[in-house]
């Protein structure tokens, strides 16, 4: 997009899609923007892959952005990777007097409006806060649970344990972690940890 650099005074309404890997069609996108009478020139996009953090467009579009201007995405979750990303972007763009409203949520957002577009997106962000608690904890519940019944928390054990009760062995004859290696195939950072726990969980007697 080659937006027009001589930025209008009055307020305009500025469009941004998005689509996060190379395979997917911006047009479904492209398409609501444009019958919501949003031109071509004023279309930010970003086409990247979803190892890829950096979004120019968005960027470019923040860039040009003013007080009173209004960005309008397809939906609110183009803004950002995840809710948190977009609540925060929403919250940085409402401090600078630039509105936010979506076309295809199932809640309409439109934080212009003093009215139910507001009132939606705080619920938002209600529900972003409610399930940051839940997830922490539905988290400490699976550790609380899986400790009284004494099962291992973390990475689960890729290698047998007759090998590692092996590598064991070999380590307190004074085999070295190369040697170690050799003789079960147990890669040397896993042999680290497996003999780090064994350390933990057996000390020395003194």
């Amino acid at each position: 997009m080659a937006a027009d650099q001589r930025h209008p005074a009055q307020g305009l309404e500025l469009a941004y899609a998005r689509v996060s890997t190379t395979k997917q069609s911006l047009e479904r996108q492209l398409d609501a923007l444009g019958a919501a009478g949003i031109p071509e020139n004023r279309i930010y996009v970003d086409k990247k892959s979803g190892a890829t953090v950096e979004r120019p467009g968005l960027t470019d579009l923040l860039a040009y952005a003013r007080p009173g201007d209004t960005i309008v995405v397809y939906t609110l979750d183009r803004l950002g990777r995840n809710l948190r990303e977009v609540l925060n972007l929403v919250h940085d763009l409402n401090g600078k007097n630039i509105g936010v409203r979506s076309l295809a949520d199932p809640l309409p957002i439109n934080t212009a409006d003093e009215g139910m577009g507001r009132i939606a997106f705080l619920l938002l962000a209600l529900f972003a806060e409610m399930e940051r608690t839940f997830t922490a904890e539905r988290a400490a519940h699976a550790r609380a649970v899986a400790e009284a019944a004494g099962r291992r928390i973390g990475r689960p054990v890729a290698h047998p344990a007759d090998k590692i009760e092996y590598a064991r062995l070999l380590k307190g004859q004074g085999a070295s972690y190369g040697e170690i290696s050799a003789k079960t195939g147990i890669p040397k950072t896993s042999l680290h940890r497996y003999l780090a726990e064994c350390q933990v969980t057996h000390p020395t007697a003194r």
